[in-house]
């Protein structure tokens, strides 16, 4: 009888662990205010996470203005500037070596992490990944990666297939397959697409201050482009298209967004937006566009006044959160056939899928959809059904945490 209650007792302690809370240490080169994909997934999983019983901790760049050390919503946000990386390109990485080890040592002594879960830090800098492999090593904690994007050089192979990952999260079955492609293990890698805030971006978003910001979108059909300016994001696919679209529709109004608080390693933003302006002059579309830097709940706005939403990426796209952010707000979506979007965006489905910088077909595209009411409305409805169903906040957190025990070697 003895025996049997002790192995009761153990049984109930092994259920109590499984479900106990895990403390997660994230690190990533940027944060709200800072803005990007992968600093607005951060904001979305992250406290989602805390709520769920999580303890969370993220190792993050220094912003002006912003406090070393702060709650964001349930979640520990410890601000360096040696995770700054606007700072280290001008700077360089050269004698950082001790400061960078001080500074992961510290806050992995303070978070005390069961995992540490690192976004991107396969790239940039050789630096910090290996100083948090070896930290992670000493201390025998899972070291988990989310590639969210790939590179194609030498400093992304090395820091790919020597660093010893427990687990790399890809964000899109392209961004696997990439992965795989340069030597990686496919059994270490698990796809999990992004997550959104279902409530945050809806249907029917109250949208009277966007407008009272900006009178010029009174009686315009907007057409919302929602990634920050460069070539790479193809904005200038855009605007050529634009000045096809207003010869039918004088009255369109493309809105481009993200112009301001982003990393920009290499220093390349500037140099896109001058030549946008300069195609804007060019072209004659002045009263045609509009270009500001937005915040979160004016961009769910924005989503609120626009027919139609377009992403033409002319680069490996990894994914792309906005197209979620659309699909959510029940706007059909006009993307290109570039890495990871189609996995997301349905041609004829819940949007439309183009050839890169193929301007006419994305011209045509867009009429096609003003000139349509009950088409955007279908789609929309669509988008918004798979997001419910495949793309909440709920579902990425849910499979992240997941992996996370895995690693740790608990049965789900």
């Amino acid at each position: 009888m003895a025996a049997v209650k002790r192995m009761a007792k153990k049984i109930k302690l092994k259920k109590v662990k499984k479900h106990k809370g895990l403390s997660v240490a994230h690190m990533h080169w940027g944060f709200p205010p800072i803005i990007g994909g992968v600093e607005t997934h951060l904001s979305i999983m992250l406290p989602e996470m805390a709520r769920r019983g999580h303890k969370v901790s993220l190792l993050t760049a220094s912003v002006e203005g912003q406090k070393t050390r702060s709650v964001y919503k349930g979640v520990n946000v410890c601000r360096t500037p040696l995770m700054d990386l606007n700072w280290l390109f001008k700077r360089g990485l050269r004698g950082l070596d001790k400061d960078i080890s001080k500074i992961f040592t510290d806050f992995l002594d303070k978070s005390r992490p069961d995992v540490v879960h690192c976004h991107n830090l396969h790239y940039f800098s050789p630096v910090h990944t290996h100083a948090i492999e070896d930290l992670s090593k000493k201390k025998g904690i899972p070291l988990v990666l989310t590639a969210h994007n790939v590179w194609d050089d030498i400093l992304y192979l090395d820091l790919v297939l020597k660093v010893k990952w427990t687990h790399i999260i890809a964000v899109s079955h392209f961004i696997k397959r990439e992965m795989i492609g340069v030597g990686c293990d496919d059994r270490k890698i698990s796809v999990i697409h992004h997550g959104i805030d279902t409530k945050a971006f809806r249907p029917g978003i109250k949208t009277d201050s966007i407008r009272r910001r900006y009178p010029e979108l009174k009686d315009k059909r907007v057409i919302f482009h929602p990634a920050r300016m460069g070539l790479g994001k193809g904005c200038d696919v855009g605007l050529k298209a634009l000045n096809l679209v207003r010869k039918q529709f004088p009255d369109a109004m493309l809105v481009l967004a993200g112009t301001k608080n982003i990393i920009d390693w290499g220093a390349t933003q500037q140099k896109d937006i001058a030549f946008m302006v300069d195609l804007v002059k060019i072209f004659g579309l002045r009263e045609n566009v509009l270009i500001d830097a937005y915040t979160l709940p004016e961009i769910a706005q924005l989503y609120g006044i626009a027919e139609v939403c377009i992403y033409p990426s002319t680069v490996g796209e990894p994914f792309g959160l906005t197209m979620l952010e659309a699909l959510s707000s029940a706007k059909p979506m006009i993307v290109t056939d570039s890495g990871g979007m189609p996995e997301i965006i349905r041609d004829g489905i819940n949007g439309y899928v183009i050839p890169v910088k193929d301007f006419e077909s994305l011209a045509a595209r867009i009429i096609r959809l003003f000139t349509d009411e009950d088409l955007r409305r279908r789609f929309g409805y669509t988008g918004r059904q798979m997001v419910e169903a495949h793309y909440s906040k709920e579902a990425v957190t849910k499979n992240t945490v997941d992996i996370y025990r895995k690693t740790l070697g608990h049965r789900l």
